[in-house]
């Protein structure tokens, strides 16, 4: 199928939607699929962004900038997955209570509303990967508009180029959470030093990266393409004594670069289960 064969099916998609509420987190894909959303449907559509500890306020800003950027209509709601010890617990499963609080929430407000569907921004290249949040989806019979017109993560970010929104080629980002390591229990002030950290490295001018938090120590992951300038002594020791002022004991660069999703590497085969 063609790059204009799915743009026209996922317009045909949304279009049968009738009214959507879109499940927003301002990376490219719910980027993208509210951007369309709006083109179709117009108000009866409305972005939803859950605003909790686990979304670094950079990226919390820039998706309310880009929605009204582009005049589509925001909802910026309160989640509590914080408060739920499943999800404390930071087992192989936490992003399935995130996904499954944050879809509760929108069950609540679309009852309010009057809405009719639940979208949120699956691609065709999740399907089949370790994603348990996709699991929480389909028990609140939350819709993939991407996936279902054959949408890959290239076919979007070409697409948002071409339409030319600025965030076409804004780097992957997930949740802070996503950053501890699993069995390590996530609380409001391991989030704060994760999101402290990277914001060091923003400002140090890094694009693609990632702060690991091992406890005491912080693992940094940063693009190959990127890592010649963090192996300078002279950024090791910016680095460093910013770390160490964010309270970190310890910090090390991982010599593998930036992974999406470094942190299921230590998961068993039992422990991960493909999410369709």
């Amino acid at each position: 199928m063609s790059l204009a064969a799915k743009q026209a099916a996922l317009e045909a998609r949304i279009k049968d939607l009738g009214s959507v509420m879109v499940a927003y987190s301002g990376g490219i894909d719910s980027a993208y699929l509210a951007y369309v959303a709006y083109q179709v449907l117009g108000d009866n559509m409305l972005a939803v962004i859950a605003d909790s500890a686990s979304l670094a306020r950079t990226h919390l800003a820039d998706a309310i900038a880009f929605a009204e950027e582009h005049s589509i209509p925001l909802q910026v709601i309160q989640t509590a997955e914080l408060a739920n010890p499943d999800y404390q617990r930071n087992d192989s499963q936490r992003c399935f209570h995130c996904k499954d609080e944050l879809f509760t929430q929108m069950d609540r407000f679309i009852a309010q509303t009057g809405f009719k569907n639940i979208a949120y921004g699956r691609n065709l290249d999740d399907s089949g990967d370790f994603r348990p949040g996709q699991r929480a989806a389909a028990n609140h019979h939350a819709v993939a508009p991407l996936a279902d017109a054959q949408l890959t993560k290239a076919d979007i970010r070409a697409l948002a180029q071409a339409a030319g929104l600025r965030i076409w080629d804004k780097p992957a980002s997930a949740c802070l959470a996503s950053r501890v390591e699993y069995g390590r229990e996530v609380t409001p002030e391991v989030l704060a030093k994760v999101e402290a950290a990277e914001e060091q490295l923003r400002t140090l001018g890094y694009k693609q990266f990632r702060v690991r938090y091992h406890g005491d120590l912080a693992r940094i992951e940063i693009a190959r393409e990127e890592l010649a300038t963090a192996l300078s002594l002279d950024q090791m020791d910016q680095i460093t004594a910013a770390f160490r002022q964010i309270g970190f004991q310890y910090v090390t660069l991982d010599t593998a670069g930036y992974r999406s999703g470094s942190m299921n590497e230590v998961l068993s085969l039992t422990q991960i289960q493909p999410t369709v």
